[in-house]
């Protein structure tokens, strides 16, 4: 039985790189393949239209393979070819990745643990103020909204603060000790109490939802006991949590507490406040939820509480919403979560892909229009361009160096351009991440994608001016 035939169609400048990429790729994978280098430097600038007129398809070709980047509709190539047309990745050393066997990931989006976001300080917003946090707290994956009251006093606001989360579509708990606050919030639609020791576990059976139970002495989780058995004889439903401690100030001893009260009362859920340690270490947030949940998702522990009100924190639902997937999956599915998302790799990428001095020198040699590419590796930025190739760790330098050319293209807007791509790609250099020219560094969830691919954008304007 043949293999099958792929035909790969690129430009000049990406030549190089797909005859180096291919054969490994093909003996992987198991087809035979051509190239056709069409007569254009950028594969980007190619059109389904323009490429329609000039495709050779080698007999037995089984299917079609166009450079990532190739814009708009596909149909004047099945029309002329009628064969199966499809774009490859933007980059060609994705190639692996892109004919590779991934596992089975089906179960990737699954979770149950519940986060429960909470508005700080709630009596001191206004209510437009309460209303904008939680219904930007559920759209990053908050289950319920957790209304922060104050200790040592009762705000008179918090059943119209609670009637109006509601009212927008929230599910809502109340945080507070104060039977004051807590009975207008429940009668206003609350559905979650935290917290409840033996301060308030007796006010607490008339309420008629579910409550947290908290120590009555932090360190003993035997202190707890009397409260869950007064309110278990009520009937009142309710989550055990511990309370997680600070670093420095009991964290281990905590996380113990949490497994002792797990193999006390196996059956019981339980609830993890997590903001003590994301909101009170000097670390970006994201790492820190991801063990937290991993900690849950082990222990059974189906939700968690937390805060995003220090700047390095302030992602800190979105994260917890990616966190428990991750956790989910590799839980269940008893694999590492390794590979399985990016989107919590925010500071550094997973992998660097790299075309080495060697290659970036060959492409320097085929450039032939006045369009300047940029590269960054190694800690230096490239600039190169038709018979130029600078390069330096300051990208500053490197366009000294261009100037110095008496470059005739260099207008305002291009100066700009080249500024604004040089230093992300100086970015890229200094935190590890991967440069692509004319598109947004990954910043994992926190990526905000660029809208137009402006160097691309300049050229086809300067082929349309001159067809």
């Amino acid at each position: 039985m043949s293999s099958e035939k792929i035909h790969f169609v690129t430009g000049r400048l990406a030549e190089a790189s797909l005859r180096q990429i291919l054969p490994k790729v093909a003996a992987r994978a198991g087809f035979e393949y051509s190239i056709q280098v069409l007569p254009i430097t950028v594969a980007a600038l190619l059109t389904p239209k323009w490429i329609a007129a000039r495709l050779e398809v080698p007999p037995e070709t089984n299917r079609i393979i166009l450079p990532g980047y190739c814009l708009g509709e596909l149909k004047p190539i099945e029309d002329t070819t009628h064969l199966p047309i499809e774009r490859g990745p933007k980059d060609l050393r994705r190639l692996p990745e892109y004919f590779g066997q991934a596992p089975d990931r089906s179960d990737l989006g699954k979770w149950d643990i519940d986060i429960i976001a909470e508005i700080n300080h709630a009596p001191q917003l206004a209510l437009k103020q309460i209303l904008k946090q939680g219904q930007a707290m559920a759209e990053s994956g908050a289950t319920l909204i957790d209304v922060g009251c104050e200790p040592n006093s009762t705000w008179g606001g918090v059943a119209e603060c609670v009637k109006a989360l509601k009212d927008i579509g929230l599910r809502v708990s109340i945080d507070s000790l104060n039977p004051l606050e807590i009975e207008p919030a429940v009668a206003a639609g609350a559905e979650l109490v935290l917290s409840v020791n033996k301060t308030n576990r007796e006010a607490a059976i008339h309420w008629g939802c579910e409550v947290v139970v908290i120590p009555d002495d932090i360190r003993d989780i035997a202190s707890m006991e009397e409260t869950i058995d007064h309110l278990t004889a009520h009937r009142i439903p309710l989550r055990l949590d511990p309370i997680l401690e600070p670093i420095g100030l009991g964290f281990t001893n905590s996380l113990k507490r949490y497994m002792e009260a797990r193999q006390r009362w196996p059956d019981a859920e339980m609830m993890m406040g997590i903001g003590n340690i994301s909101e009170l270490t000097d670390v970006d947030s994201a790492g820190i939820n991801v063990i937290l949940l991993a900690i849950c998702q082990d222990l059974g522990i189906r939700s968690v509480l937390t805060t995003q009100v220090i700047n390095w924190a302030r992602s800190s639902v979105k994260e917890c919403s990616i966190a428990r997937q991750l956790v989910h999956y590799a839980v269940n599915q008893q694999v590492p979560p390794k590979h399985l998302s990016q989107q919590l790799v925010v500071l550094r990428d997973t992998k660097l892909l790299e075309f080495g001095i060697e290659q970036i020198e060959q492409l320097a040699r085929q450039i032939k229009d006045n369009n300047y590419r940029i590269i960054a590796e190694n800690g230096q930025v490239h600039l190169l361009g038709s018979k130029l190739h600078f390069h330096h760790e300051d990208p500053f330098q490197a366009f000294d160096q261009l100037m110095e050319t008496q470059p005739s293209n260099m207008d305002a807007s291009h100066a700009f351009y080249l500024g604004f791509e040089m230093c992300k790609a100086m970015i890229a250099n200094q935190l590890g991440k991967q440069y692509t020219q004319d598109e947004a560094l990954d910043w994992g969830h926190l990526t905000v994608q660029e809208t137009d691919r402006h160097r691309l954008k300049r050229a086809r304007k300067k082929i349309t001016k001159h067809k």
